[in-house]
């Protein structure tokens, strides 16, 4: 309880004051770098893994610098960053999050400088970033037209959604892609090698609490971490018209060899 009201109390204080841009050039990506700390960061080196995460999306998705871009849970921006010197004035990057301070981050220190970079607050519930949210993450409806998006990209989000959720999301992201645009997400994915790894005890986390879907790795706690029945996401992708261009990349998270793929969560790509 402490600590959740000592999080209402630093969310709302004010960012700190940077030196303002000059009028004539757009801001630097030092300028538009939340500070080390800021809350919904994240752990890791901000920069780098964002770069890692545009590098990874224009390969698997050929993403170009015209397409229209949706960022699924965008946090601070650490993709909208490194995007904001790929996308073209031609592009359009939309971007939302429950986090109230995040979207005020990246809508002051982006937006200015990119106005092609827009930033939504979702009015989510969530435990641990926005207890106050009135709508539930399985009832959620994207807030924009149908087929509205080149690509459609959910890092770390459905790691930390329960089935009703996950599903929702999915079928949001199919509605608001175009005919042929792409779906990147990264998920928690259980398999025969996988569950073998981490009743082994070789994974570098644990899901212990066991459900007909998906393992928890708290009960507590349950949306801290979430890994998927492999078939049951693959069957959610398949009803929503989401066809898999290459299989499932498995990452090192589980401590089994990585296949397809050499990051930490395990990445699917699909189109429409």
């Amino acid at each position: 309880m402490i600590r959740d009201r000592l999080a209402r109390l630093i969310d709302r204080l004010p960012l700190p004051r940077r030196q303002e841009s000059p009028r004539d050039r757009p801001a630097t990506v030092e300028e538009m770098t939340p500070r080390p700390g800021l809350f919904s960061v994240g752990g890791g080196d901000f920069r780098a893994i964002g770069l890692g995460i545009v590098a990874e999306i224009r390969e698997a998705c050929a993403l170009a610098p015209d397409h229209h871009v949706l960022d699924v849970g965008c946090g601070t921006g650490r993709v909208a960053i490194p995007l904001t010197q790929y996308l073209s004035a031609e592009g359009r990057y939309e971007g939302f999050d429950p986090v109230a301070r995040a979207i005020r981050h990246c809508s002051t220190r982006i937006t200015p400088s990119y106005p092609l970079f827009r930033f939504q607050v979702a009015d989510l519930y969530n435990k641990r970033y926005n207890r106050r949210g009135r709508i539930k993450d399985s009832e959620h409806r994207f807030p924009y037209p149908d087929a509205s998006f080149d690509l459609v990209f959910a890092t770390s989000v459905f790691t930390h959604l329960l089935p009703e959720g996950s599903a929702r999301y999915v079928a949001e992201s199919a509605r608001v892609l175009k005919p042929g645009g792409r779906f990147f997400a990264t998920w928690f994915l259980l398999n025969a090698e996988s569950e073998a790894a981490l009743d082994a005890g070789r994974s570098t986390i644990s899901f212990p609490r066991r459900q007909e879907l998906h393992r928890l790795h708290s009960a507590r706690n349950p949306e801290s971490a979430v890994a998927y029945d492999e078939g049951f996401v693959l069957d959610l992708y398949a009803i929503h018209g989401l066809t898999l261009r290459e299989p499932a990349g498995h990452g090192s998270w589980s401590g089994r060899a990585p296949s397809g793929y050499a990051g930490y969560q395990d990445r699917v790509v699909a189109r429409k």
